[in-house]
Order: C-alpha cells, then structure tokens, then sequence
C-alpha cells in the first residue's frame, strides 16, 4: 500500500498535478487513502528518498522543485515517462546515452573479462532471435541485459551506476509502444557489431559503434 500511496503522490508531483511548494499532512494521506500512519509515513519516507518531498516539523509535508530532485532514480524516470513531459524524459536520457554508452563501449573493449565479452555476444544473437518471434517482452528483457551488460563490462562505477535509468528508459521505449515492431534490421546489426567488437577488443570500433547505436535511437524518436 505505502508503493501504491507513493506511486499516486510521485506521478502527480511529476505531471505538475502537486506544483512546488504545494503542502499537505499524513492526516490527509490518511484519510485520502484509506491508509494506516505506517503506510502514510512509509509513502512519505519513499518519496523524500528521490527529493520529491520535505517533511518539517510544524509545517507539514512540501513538495519540492525539479531541480531537487533525484533525476536518475528509476521510479522517478518511469512516472515521468507516463506524464506529459514523457518526451522531455525521452530527449535527456537518451542525450545522456549518447555522452555514456561510447564510453563505455570503449573502456569494455579494454577492460571486459572473457565471460563479459561472450555474454555480450550471446545477447546480441539472443536479441536477434526474440526479434523474428516478434515477442516485444522477451526483447524488452534482452535489450535491458545487453546494456547493462554493457555498462558493467566497462568496469567503471560511474557508468554502472546508471544502468537503472537506462534499463526504465529501455523498458519504457516497449511499454508506451515506441519502439519499432519488429526491430529494425540496421539496430539489430549494430548490437552485434558492437558486441564483437568488445569481444574483439577493439576500443575504436567499440565506440563507434556504440554511438551510431545511441544515434538509430534518436533518430528514431526524431521521426515520431
């Protein structure tokens, strides 16, 4: 219940239903809810995790400004996925793929164990197989190992961290029907491309690659 009170509340807060500064009580949370003071508070605890939100003794609970809050927490992505400004969330995190992937790409080429550059391979062939059955879930599920694999592979803290954000990214390019059915051929073959090309360890190729693969994606939510 303390998921579905938060869920409510941090979908509301991103569409600009709850603005900035706007307050309210777990009494109210209570009562609108249905809901126990655990549930309440629990709800509350969830939200002010992602900055969403500030509890202040005698004051009550506020909403905070956008740019306090956590951008890169999953759970934030995805509602704001399924709020108006589901393609200003688009936009920035795949400006934000574009910055990371070749990257990453390059530093798995160097630095990816023998069990990461065959995992990777094997990803890539699975993904081309989920795509003849044209089975958007099992692809979906691909597409999210194969990138954070990826990301992973490149042994950087930094970039792995962000595997959360792009897998929501990922699965919601799925969920809200954006993403081409079945796959274009030229996405596929670069997956593989670049999977060999880590296998391979050559960086050059790995980031080339990588980037042409962030730049079909873009293309592709230009065209829309």
């Amino acid at each position: 219940m303390a998921d579905v009170v938060a869920d409510r509340l941090g979908a509301d807060i991103v569409a600009g239903v709850l603005r900035p500064g706007d307050g309210f009580t777990l009494q109210g949370l209570i009562d609108r809810f249905a809901v126990s003071r655990t549930v309440a508070r629990e709800a509350m605890r969830l939200l002010e995790e992602m900055s969403l939100v500030a509890a202040r003794p005698r004051i009550g609970i506020t909403v905070l400004p956008p740019d306090a809050w956590d951008r890169f927490n999953p759970r934030l992505i995805r509602w704001r996925l399924d709020s108006p400004h589901r393609d200003e969330q688009l936009r920035s995190l795949t400006e934000l793929r574009e910055a990371v992937e070749p990257a990453a790409a390059r530093l798995a080429a160097e630095r990816a164990t023998p069990a990461e550059r065959e995992r990777l391979v094997h990803l890539a062939h699975d993904l081309r197989d989920a795509a003849t059955t044209i089975d958007g879930a099992a692809l979906a599920r691909i597409d999210i190992e194969y990138h954070t694999a990826l990301l992973a592979a490149s042994h950087n803290e930094m970039f792995a961290a962000l595997t959360g954000a792009v897998a929501e990214v990922l699965d919601g390019r799925i969920r809200l029907g954006l993403q081409p059915s079945p796959p274009e051929a030229d996405a596929l073959d670069l997956h593989l491309l670049l999977a060999r090309s880590v296998a391979d360890g050559d960086r050059a190729a790995a980031e080339r690659h990588a980037r042409a693969l962030v730049h079909e994606v873009r293309d592709a939510l230009a065209r829309r």
